[in-house]
């Protein structure tokens, strides 16, 4: 079984049984995207922010996710909301459909570098010029839990900043300068960034990092 094998049967499996808890920040949201837009929130997960934007009035959201598991119970959960089964890159959209996306913890679930770099390609192409990407992550910690987490998997791990937990996930934390220039590279421009606390899968705190990028329109 290869890496992503298992990663796409953890998804299904334990994976989709899990709370998340990354919080959508209401006043970034509020200044850079208008209820008007037609919004991806890609790696929708069960469709927790999918309802939150819906609720707040946002609805012109698509939420797209890989995992069978977890867009089954989004739909259980959410009825009514347009949450989409979608394996790719790449999804089934045009180029610049949407007038923004939202990318909330989906990096720091896939840890593999080509699944990183095929996810900003896919949503610099669906992301019309003058759109907004919110990406919201968790860079790299400096206490010594993970610090201590990141050594041990640094004899299996494609990149620093990977780390498993105890039901098996594994999952990657981001280097906050490399996150940024591969933003630009692919033609997203920083127009607000902000850093917070934020709690866990398995119950900890972190700090999380928040980008609102414009597309530019050179691209």
């Amino acid at each position: 079984m290869t890496d992503s094998d298992q990663l796409r049967g953890y998804w299904e499996t334990t994976g989709a049984a899990h709370t998340f808890t990354h919080p959508l920040d209401r006043g970034l949201l509020a200044r850079h995207i208008s209820p008007g837009a037609r919004i991806l929130d890609f790696g929708c997960g069960y469709g927790r922010l999918t309802a939150e934007l819906d609720a707040l009035g946002y609805h012109r959201v698509i939420g797209v996710d890989p995992s069978a598991a977890l867009v089954a119970r989004g739909r259980a959960e959410h009825p009514g909301l347009r949450l989409e089964r979608v394996e790719g890159p790449p999804l089934p959209y045009p180029d610049g459909e949407f007038d923004a996306a939202l990318l909330f913890a989906v990096l720091t679930c896939l840890p593999g570098e080509n699944a990183q770099r095929d996810t900003l390609a896919e949503l610099a192409r669906l992301v019309r010029p003058g759109g907004m990407l919110y990406v919201s992550d968790v860079p790299l910690q400096s206490d010594a839990h993970h610090r201590a987490r990141y050594r041990a998997a640094e004899p299996w791990a494609e990149a620093y900043g990977t780390f498993r937990i105890e039901d098996g996930g594994v999952f990657r934390h981001q280097d906050p300068a490399r996150l940024r220039e591969r933003l630009s590279g692919y033609g997203f421009e920083t127009a607000e960034e902000l850093t917070g606390p934020v709690p866990t899968l398995d119950g900890r705190t972190v700090t999380r990092l928040q980008l609102m990028a414009r597309r530019s329109a050179r691209r």
